[in-house]
């Protein structure tokens, strides 16, 4: 369905002259860069171009380039843009709707062009406009107009666009930038015009690092993914960060704005939740099946500390989804790189049927060449070709279609040693987790009275007044490691009868306050979405191929029905903290006051286990400059998370059949007809 555009008046206001569009676009004065299309935006760029012309013939900064916006592709080749060579020195770009005058301003630390400010402003439009530019599904200016001479430049409009551009290049004095942070400040500058309403507004614009102008360039190398655990004293011998999430200094404005966010639109809060201040945003990008909405939140007891973790989340996701640095991958079959490369097979494959039916999918050939990304072993202090596929969970090239991964195993800090304790404790976590789910286990719960925390008190208050009862129990397996699963059960068996989360810290009593923490942010709202999809989820219970999505798996344990495969969990016998802990506390827990010691404890207890522990940096430009890195691990042989019945690996693996007896939880390894074959409920 097209947009319908509304011409604003053309009644000139007093003193102004309207400027109505010409037959013909007038003749460009020297200099002037056409694009071989007669679109209306381009003819109104030319009359724009020829406005500045006439009225700026001797300014200081020169004639500026003007460019249109959101009628070439600028994420794509650059040889399908006709401006593709002015367009970094561009500072005035017209779109349907506005008039982009920038980048200007900055403290000249973090210096972005006007390729920046395409790409980014292209990363923010609809699925229809981006699908339009990027794809070619409908010609990309029937996405943002309708009528043929849009938009109209009347005088009044000319002249403002005319004096924001002075106030902006140097002829006087430049405005300060109004940014509610030092670091927005820092940045160059964006100013909106409305071309319907006259509103102006400036945003900060961070250098895109894929832009072909401003991003680095290279070659990935061995000796870029070395890896040395450094010390990293913490601020207190049980903390868990270095830095609290409100020390970074990050630019709020120009992580969420609708003309240059690098995460998003903006930003928005549901302050009628009753269980935590939710803050979230999202963004889309491009993947596997197309546009994406990927979403970011942060889940805390006030919303300024849920934004800063929202933030943080959204740039771990950022550089998750796709690798950010513009370097050259290495292109190789795996036959080719023999012990150079981690085998994909240990990291797991679907089941035969799955690539026999599945299009999206297809068995790996290992002599079929793949891009890798270079990652570090610790355990053998070593680099490894790790396939691209399995670090950037949104990229991916028909050939290494072996697989769809997710963000298990990313993570962010302030330094890497950091980054990489949270993404092997969420890798132990999930892993532990499922190993319960398949196996059947019947955990020991945590008898919640027992725990000295006021805010699972709170939680638990909080669960209670939504008419449920919070469970929470020690998933450790064969690893020493605390990972807690909590369960909130609808107290009247209505839907959202089941909600399951998880966490795992070296503080047991922190695992435990991040499983309900992620219970609590769940239930709010599953009674209404299992309410709304009752007949859909019903089909699922009855038929478990029809799981395909990530929500889908929560979801479906809003079913009073799935109270069987929850049986397990309801079964299980209270202990206390000290009962579970105490060895854990008193002997098993590193505290040396370095978090690198931390660290080390997780690599030993996995590859005492029989498995290698490989980092790869995915950390941005953008994140350097906030004080931040992220990291992919990647830890072979763990179960790993996956949604979609029909794409699961943990089944397949055998460690699912292992892990059990290696804990002395068995006697004998899980038989084949032992592993129950129901979709997991992780959310």
């Amino acid at each position: 369905m097209t947009e319908v555009i509304r011409h604003p008046s053309t009644t000139a206001a007093p003193g102004t002259t309207v400027t109505d569009r010409a037959p013909a676009a007038p003749a460009a004065p020297p200099g002037d860069v056409r694009a071989p299309d007669a679109t209306a935006l381009e003819s109104a760029r030319r009359e724009l171009w020829h406005a500045f012309a006439a009225s700026l013939p001797g300014a200081p900064a020169g004639l500026p380039t003007v460019v249109t916006v959101g009628v070439h592709d600028a994420l794509g080749p650059r040889a399908a843009d006709p401006f593709a060579a002015v367009r970094p020195g561009a500072r005035v770009h017209l779109t349907a709707g506005a008039l982009l005058i920038g980048p200007w301003g900055g403290d000249g630390t973090a210096p972005a062009c006007g390729q920046c400010l395409a790409m980014r402003w292209q990363r923010l439009r609809s699925r229809s406009e981006r699908d339009a530019l990027e794809t070619g599904s409908r010609p990309a200016t029937k996405a943002t107009t309708v009528a043929p001479d849009w938009p109209r430049l009347p005088g009044y409009l000319l002249d403002t666009a005319l004096a924001l551009y002075e106030a902006v290049s140097g002829g006087g004095r430049t405005p300060l930038a109004p940014g509610p942070t030092a670091a927005d400040r820092a940045l160059p500058q964006v100013t909106r015009l409305d071309l319907a309403t006259l509103q102006v507004r400036s945003y900060p614009l961070l250098a895109d690092p894929l832009c072909p102008h401003c991003g680095p360039r290279g070659t990935d190398s061995a000796e870029a993914a070395r890896f040395t655990p450094a010390p990293r004293p913490k601020p207190a011998p049980d903390a868990a960060r270095l830095r609290r999430a409100a020390d970074f200094p990050l630019p709020s404005d120009a992580l969420a704005n609708p003309v240059t966010g690098l995460l998003g639109g903006g930003t928005w809060i549901n302050v009628t939740s009753p269980t935590t201040a939710p803050v979230a945003g999202s963004v889309f990008m491009r993947g596997y099946a197309g546009l994406t909405d990927v979403t970011w939140s942060g889940q805390a007891n006030s919303f300024t500390h849920s934004r800063d973790l929202a933030f943080l989340e959204g740039l771990e996701r950022y550089a998750g989804t796709h690798r950010r640095t513009g370097n050259t991958l290495l292109t190789a079959s795996y036959e080719e790189l023999g012990d150079r490369a981690l085998d994909p097979a240990a990291c797991g494959f679907y089941a035969p049927e799955t690539y026999r039916t599945d299009p999206l999918v297809s068995p790996f050939d290992p002599s079929r060449p793949i891009p890798w990304v270079y990652g570090h072993s610790l355990r053998d202090d070593r680099p490894v070709l790790v396939p691209a596929r399995l670090v950037h969970y949104s990229a991916g090239l028909a050939a290494d279609n072996f697989v769809f991964e997710c963000s298990n195993g990313c993570a962010i800090g302030s330094c890497r040693e950091e980054a990489m304790l949270g993404a092997l404790l969420e890798l132990i976590e999930r892993d532990a987790f499922l190993l319960a789910w398949y196996s059947g286990l019947t955990l020991p719960e945590i008898d919640l009275a027992t725990v000295d925390s006021p805010a699972v008190r709170t939680m638990t208050d909080r669960a209670a007044l939504q008419g449920y009862e919070v469970h929470a129990f020690d998933n450790r397996i064969d690893l020493d490691v605390p990972v807690v699963t909590g369960l909130a059960v609808r107290r009247d068996g209505g839907p959202g009868t089941y909600s399951f989360g998880a966490g795992a810290a070296l503080d047991p009593v922190g695992a435990l306050e991040a499983a309900l923490s992620e219970v609590l942010t769940y239930i709010p709202h599953l009674p209404g979405q299992v309410a709304g999809r009752r007949a859909e989820l019903d089909a699922m219970a009855e038929d478990f191929r029809l799981v395909k999505h990530l929500k889908d798996h929560a979801q479906l344990y809003g079913l009073p029905r799935m109270t069987e495969h929850v049986a397990p969990y309801l079964r299980a016998r209270r202990h206390s903290v000290a009962e579970l802990y105490g060895d854990w506390q008193e002997r098993g827990r590193p505290r040396t006051g370095d978090l690198r010691d931390d660290l080390g404890h997780l690599s030993a207890e996995l590859t005492a286990a029989g498995h290698d522990v490989l980092m790869v940096d995915q950390t941005t430009p953008e994140q350097q400059r906030m004080g931040l890195h992220t990291v992919c691990a990647v830890v072979p042989g763990l179960l790993p998370i996956d949604f979609g019945w029909t794409r699961q690996r943990a089944p397949y693996l055998p460690r699912l059949r292992t892990a059990a007896r290696r804990a002395g939880l068995r006697t004998t390894d899980l038989a084949e007809a032992e592993i129950r074959m129901v979709p997991h409920p992780f959310p």
